[in-house]
């Protein structure tokens, strides 16, 4: 089975399908830095670097896509635009990369398309020819005829994933196959964050603002720590905070906020306390699938996105004390996106960099089920 990825940054939800024998031949992405890092995680893939919108490379993709035969097409447009993360614009150009994705289905006419945004994707309207339209019933009228359209909002959490991450899952079967492609089957049990990073070893972080000796005050066994969790990865390295966050995550208990510690509240610079929602400064639930990861998943202060930690005693006051008080480590958030351990990532590639993309991927262990819906049934040919 051949497929073409639209849209494909580098390549997060692609890291199962190799496989299941499904043969990513074609991919397209707009940034060259980040399909300059698809072509080395994925190098048996052709790489199309270029504007999707613009005819020459649209038709270079197109009649490459024709000539392999591919058999599917998945695309993720943008959702900045819709996305309650982003500005929820519906005059947002990038609501519009739909169209070349409709366009290039129309003229390819692989056997299945698989189209995947945020939830909030199958409420927006774009305007075709001066008039507001919903996406999905333009999808409809664009393919309708030559597909059944399926139109879904899952939870990743739902298919093994250690991950609650909504997402909008629009299945387009041609219709002379004799198999549709559905939804698979929604597990009975969930998969936590225990599950999924329990058994790592415990990591301080890194403190910025202080001189190594204050620094191995605070966490006297904080190089054993990191080298043993370089032994696991070496993506498993202490994220670097500042300290007065630091303190504050040491006396928050898992699954709580620091907003709500009766002492040690997150405070500025001079003091004053900070102003911000109950779901920043707070760890992590052991016991849960994780909160959706996030593009900003390096800081203490973004959602969601610090380590559970455990219990290990009181200070000389007689306050709580909880280990790992830290964003995720990168190895702890690719195991949190389902990512295998063994994803070939270049040992030279900038972390912050991938921490900022790896944030707009959907699950691949999702994906690969979703996948297994059509590869382990016979097809009828064409």
């Amino acid at each position: 089975m051949k497929v073409l990825s639209m849209f494909a940054n580098i390549g997060v939800a692609e890291a199962y399908l190799s496989e299941l024998g499904v043969d990513v031949v074609l991919a397209n992405e707009l940034i060259p830095r980040r399909a300059e890092l698809y072509s080395k995680i994925y190098p048996e893939t052709q790489m199309m670097c270029g504007d999707i919108t613009d005819p020459h490379t649209y038709a270079k993709i197109v009649s490459e896509a024709q000539r392999e035969a591919v058999d599917v097409i998945m695309a993720t447009p943008p959702c900045q635009g819709i996305s309650r993360a982003g500005k929820q614009d519906e005059d947002d150009q990038r609501n519009l990369l739909i169209l070349p994705v409709l366009a290039c289905i129309r003229d390819v006419l692989p056997r299945y398309a698989l189209i995947e945004n945020v939830p909030q994707f199958n409420e927006t309207t774009i305007k075709i020819d001066g008039q507001p339209v919903l996406i999905v019933d333009h999808i409809k009228s664009v393919l309708g005829n030559k597909y059944h359209i399926s139109i879904n909002v899952i939870d990743t959490k739902n298919y093994s994933v250690p991950q609650t991450r909504q997402r909008a899952i629009i299945l387009l079967t041609r219709k002379d196959q004799s198999v549709l492609w559905t939804l698979p089957e929604e597990e009975k049990k969930l998969v936590s964050v225990r599950d999924a990073i329990g058994n790592l070893p415990s990591l301080d972080p890194y403190v910025s603002d202080v001189l190594e000796e204050e620094l191995l005050e605070m966490f006297p066994n904080f190089y054993e720590k990191k080298a043993e969790a370089q032994r696991v990865s070496r993506w498993h390295t202490p994220p670097t905070h500042i300290k007065r966050q630091v303190v504050t995550m040491i006396h928050t208990p898992t699954g709580k906020t620091a907003f709500d510690n009766p002492k040690y509240i997150p405070i500025k610079a001079d003091g004053t306390p900070v102003k911000g929602y109950k779901s920043t400064y707070r760890r992590l639930r052991w016991d849960d699938p994780a909160s959706t990861v996030t593009m900003d998943n390096r800081k203490i202060s973004s959602q969601n996105n610090v380590h559970p930690g455990r219990y290990i005693g009181t200070d000389s006051e007689g306050d709580v004390q909880y280990s790992d008080a830290r964003a995720l480590t990168l190895f702890e958030l690719m195991r949190i996106m389902s990512l295998p351990d063994t994803w070939p990532l270049p040992h030279d590639t900038n972390e912050a960099f991938i921490r900022s993309v790896i944030g707009e991927g959907i699950p691949p262990l999702f994906i690969k089920k979703l996948f297994m819906q059509i590869t382990e049934v016979p097809h009828e040919e064409d």
